[in-house]
């Protein structure tokens, strides 16, 4: 009963997921606390994820689950780079927590890996999971392709927010004493980012016959 249902009435759940992604994307170009910005990013993630389950294909279920686990691993390493600066600065405002580079250059390798891994950006496991929703979504209805575009360019565009107004600028004058960073964190950072980026290449042999079964299960695939 209710695949039927979806499938009568899917274009409702998908239209309403995409445009809900764009309006939290838009949501968080306009936040000035990290970890309100870094939560605001993953319902804008998870709108593409139900857009991707409800369209009901192989691509779509393999895309979802893939992108929940990088996005899982993704936004818990930003919401612990938040916290080192919340630990060290008192404040989770980005008005305060500017110009990270000059007291702590080791942390910022972090947010620039972690951030890049947020946008998509290869060789993560992000990427493979959104390479598979947009598979699975466009080949649903060509239409969709104009949200999705908003959807990662604003995608990538709050994330550079978040990046270059922590890192870049002008360091806040009422910072008096700091600390760097401790082997600890560096370790939890490094097990967060490490199967972000080792997983896809086990993930190739994985496209390789999801494809194939694909073809071999008629499933209507966008090339």
């Amino acid at each position: 009963f209710l695949q039927l249902m979806n499938l009568k009435y899917s274009f409702v759940w998908i239209s309403i997921s995409l445009v809900g992604g764009v309006l939290v994307s838009l949501v968080c170009l306009r936040q000035t606390d990290l970890k309100a910005l870094i939560a605001y990013s993953s319902v804008a993630h998870m709108g593409i994820v139900l857009a991707g389950l409800l369209t009901m294909t192989y691509w779509g279920l393999c895309g979802s689950y893939t992108l929940m686990i990088a996005h899982g691993l993704c936004s818990s390493g930003l919401f612990c780079l938040a916290n080192v600066s919340y630990e060290r600065l008192g404040s989770r405002s980005m008005l305060i927590n500017k110009g990270l580079l000059n007291f702590m250059p080791a942390m910022t390798l972090w947010w620039f890996l972690l951030s890049s891994a947020n946008m998509a950006a290869p060789p993560t496991l992000n990427l493979l999971g959104e390479i598979s929703l947009l598979n699975s979504i466009v080949s649903w209805s060509w239409i969709s392709m104009i949200m999705l575009s908003f959807l990662s360019f604003f995608s990538a565009a709050y994330t550079l927010y978040l990046y270059s107004f922590s890192q870049h600028g002008k360091l806040f004058s009422g910072v008096y004493s700091f600390s760097s960073g401790k082997i600890r964190e560096y370790l939890l950072m490094l097990l967060h980012w490490l199967p972000l980026n080792l997983l896809i290449l086990k993930s190739e042999s994985c496209i390789l016959w999801l494809y194939l079964n694909s073809l071999k299960k008629n499933t209507n695939l966008w090339c």
